[in-house]
């Protein structure tokens, strides 16, 4: 009997599909398998998935129509970079999932989104936040002629202290609101999400990397330490937009309720720019207990900052003053810190091609951060005093000390200083 009722739940939950939502959401787990697979061609998981990738997509798509979908082991490691993290790195096939996730729900939420909302959205990012906090501070000091203050706020470990509960009712509410707009299978999308959103990463993980490397790292930066029910993997695509959805409410708080006009988000850290100085200072304690009461987040006592916009504030890699806009000492210092590594290779043997590639990535990424600020000098210095000339038989500078690229032949030291417009 029992085998009889097992059959007939199955055939009733392969009735709850039509034709068009099975078709759909395959061409779906598609287009997210590509959108994984983007600039991560050459990591072991995309490898392994890759060969033979079409049948384990239509099995990962049997799996989710017949609900015996589970998310895999994932890979936890420590990140030194920008500052100290426990990252957990999702199986291939989980991250399809969360590209497929990301794509349905997305859409959706971000009409919900405030403009000054500035993680993980297209058209968005550090460099759009950065200018809008300049602007705030140039708009409301009627372009420094007048006092305003800055008010910046931080969250003691975010993406640990997500309540798992709240954040899955808030989904789940505007989804089923919302569900004569949506075009997906809105039971499939709400299963993936449970799926998702309650998993537990910790459990079976693979520890990348020595037990010494999680020394230094706080225990609310950990989600082997975290309260029940909370707690999301940074690392993931869906965290980041879950991050997003879970602050949502404290944003309209801040510009509806508060009235707010000149405020900037980006992931846990906010900023509130006033002209009067105790208003904003009266502000805390409210930020602080509708967080508590509604979110269950608890305001950083010691990164509450408040000043005068002339002492300038530092923001997402940036410090914003009057007039201009500074690279960060942190981003400066681990620019230094990657030039040495470089000259170590340099003196050591000829770069491979390899190394090459990964000098290109690695400058080109730090001279594309600096290069949206006033760092010319900056950036000359390094090049052309910090980092070994070895590189130069390699590479050469383009665009006014702005991008390397690889030379198809050794220069001469006169061709070299041409090249690079000393």
């Amino acid at each position: 009997m029992a085998a009889i009722a097992a059959m007939l739940f199955k055939t009733m939950q392969l009735q709850l599909f039509n034709i068009y939502d099975k078709e759909k959401i395959l061409y779906d787990l598609f287009r997210a398998y590509y959108a994984a697979r983007k600039n991560k061609r050459n990591t072991i998981n995309s490898i392994k998935f890759e060969k033979n990738f079409e049948h384990k997509i239509f099995t990962l798509h049997k799996s989710i129509i017949e609900r015996k979908y589970k998310p895999l082991q994932s890979t936890c490691f420590i990140s030194e970079k920008p500052v100290k993290r426990e990252i957990f790195a999702a199986d291939f096939q989980d991250r399809i999932v969360h590209h497929l996730l990301y794509n349905y729900i997305s859409p959706i939420f971000e009409k919900t989104f405030i403009n000054d909302s500035y993680s993980c959205r297209i058209g968005k990012g550090t460099q759009y936040g950065i200018k809008r906090i300049d602007k705030f501070i140039r708009s409301c000091s009627l372009n420094y002629t007048i006092d305003c203050y800055i008010l910046k706020l931080d969250i003691r470990g975010y993406f640990m202290g997500i309540n798992k509960i709240l954040l899955y009712n808030k989904v789940k509410n505007e989804l089923i609101k919302r569900k004569n707009v949506i075009d997906f299978d809105l039971p499939t999308v709400l299963y993936l999400l449970e799926e998702t959103i309650f998993n537990k990463p910790t459990k079976n993980c693979i520890i990348k990397g020595k037990k010494s490397n999680w020394d230094g790292l706080p225990t609310s930066k950990s989600l082997f330490h975290t309260k029940p029910n909370c707690g999301l993997p940074i690392g993931n695509l869906t965290s980041q937009l879950f991050g997003n959805v879970y602050m949502n409410q404290l944003d309209h708080f801040i510009k509806q309720h508060l009235k707010i006009k000149y405020y900037g988000r980006y992931v846990d850290d906010f900023v509130l720019i006033h002209n009067d100085i105790k208003y904003l200072q009266s502000l805390i304690e409210p930020i602080r207990t509708f967080l508590m009461k509604n979110l269950k987040l608890e305001l950083h006592p010691k990164k509450i900052y408040l000043q005068h916009y002339k002492k300038g504030v530092k923001y997402l890699g940036a410090v914003i003053k009057p007039h201009r806009i500074y690279i960060a000492n942190r981003t400066k210092g681990n620019f230094y810190e990657a030039i040495e590594k470089q000259n170590v290779i340099a003196r050591d043997h000829k770069p491979s091609k390899g190394e090459q590639k990964d000098f290109l990535c690695c400058m080109n990424s730090y001279l594309g951060i600096m290069k949206h600020y006033k760092s010319y000098k900056l950036r000359k210095k390094m090049i052309f005093k910090e980092l070994s000339a070895y590189w130069f038989n390699h590479v050469y500078m383009s665009g006014g000390i702005s991008k390397f690229v690889l030379t198809k032949r050794i220069l001469t030291k006169k061709q070299w200083k041409r090249a690079n417009m000393i």
